[in-house]
Parts: structure tokens; C-alpha cells; sequence
């Protein structure tokens, strides 16, 4: 499995200006990276106001289970939900909070 580079600041600051892509090789390795994490670690946008609102959600472990939502973490912006979820993955997965 790939592994993520902490250092690699320029990765999250290339995906801070272009989220929806396209993406270099090696930012697109690390975002296929963060989709494959355990799902107890899975972070996740929900739409919670149609085209309004977003709120991230951490993923059950048991499929079927309820949504586990972060109430302070309500966005008006979806790309600045998706900013949000890319940090926390990647905070997961290197266990290095991005700055």
C-alpha cells in the first residue's frame, strides 16, 4: 500500500487549490490512499441542506449502523468540507496534523 510522506506539504497545499482535480501522479496516489482507510478511522461529507449545507460524519464499523456526526463541523462550502475531510484522513493515516 502507498505510503503518505508527512513532509510532503506541497501535496495538501495542491489539493488546497484544486480539489475536484485533476490532480498530479503522486497527490492522486495519496487521495486513493485516504479512500482506502479502515472505516472506523473514515471520515465522510453529508449533504445535510440540498446544495446548502454539509456536515462531515464518521463512518460505523457495522454496516446499518447510525452515522456518527461532528456538529461543529457544519460547512456553506462543499469544497471546504472536502478540504477539511483530506486534512483529517491524512492526520489518520501519517498521524501528522497538516498545517
Amino acid at each position: 500500500m502507498y505510503e503518505i510522506d508527512p513532509t510532503r506539504t506541497d501535496l495538501i497545499e495542491e489539493f488546497d487549490q484544486n480539489p475536484a482535480g485533476p490532480h498530479s501522479p503522486e497527490l492522486a496516489l495519496v487521495v486513493n490512499r485516504l479512500r482506502l482507510m479502515p472505516m472506523e478511522e473514515r471520515t465522510i461529507i453529508i449533504c445535510t441542506k440540498r446544495g446548502v449545507e454539509w456536515t462531515l460524519a464518521k463512518m460505523p464499523t457495522v454496516r446499518g449502523a447510525k452515522l456518527e456526526f461532528y456538529d461543529d463541523l457544519v460547512f456553506d462550502d462543499y469544497y471546504a468540507a472536502t478540504k477539511k475531510v483530506f486534512r483529517m484522513r491524512w492526520q489518520a493515516v501519517t498521524g501528522v496534523a497538516p498545517v
